[in-house]
């Protein structure tokens, strides 16, 4: 038999129904100092980045808004801009630093599209590989990620700063 070593997981499967629902993990993440501990990639006027601590891939990466709103409609149409803008440049560094085949990219609106935090909207944009699925999903309900979140953090973060001296 096989062993998957995935020690992040514990955390995950620990604290799913205990976790802290009075504090936004995103309004924690903007007003963090060190964005390295909340892994945020990047930051813009109304908007900023950051990797998914608990990834459906390496690199898989979500824009928030500044503003705490859970629906789409409550955005003013400049933030929904820079949301997408920003998106854009995390597909660039992504590209760059990962060489993915595609990516899915979108809004989860509700827990009934399958919002895991419906409190605060956020896109996700994630890099996706041919063959990226296999039968760890279906049979284990366990997801196999390659790299540890340190280390894809450094990876996009330098490719960001390497887009933005082009």
């Amino acid at each position: 038999m096989e062993t998957l070593f995935a020690p992040w997981r514990f955390e995950y499967v620990t604290n799913v129904d205990r976790r802290d629902r009075d504090q936004c993990v995103f309004c924690r993440a903007l007003v963090a100092e060190r964005d390295r501990d909340t892994l945020t990639l990047l930051r813009s006027s109304r908007c900023f980045a950051l990797l998914n601590r608990y990834p459906y891939t390496s690199g898989h990466c979500m824009v928030a808004p500044n503003q705490h709103v859970s629906d789409l409609e409550e955005l003013d149409d400049a933030t929904l801009a820079e949301i997408m803008v920003t998106a854009k440049r995390l597909v660039g560094a992504l590209r760059s630093a990962y060489g993915p085949h595609g990516f899915n990219v979108g809004f989860n609106v509700g827990s009934a599209a399958g919002a895991g935090i419906e409190e605060h909207a956020h896109l996700h944009v994630v890099p996706r590989w041919r063959g990226d699925t296999n039968l760890m999903g279906v049979i284990g309900d366990t997801r196999v990620i390659p790299e540890d979140l340190g280390t894809t953090f450094d990876k996009v973060r330098a490719a960001i700063e390497a887009e933005e001296h082009r």
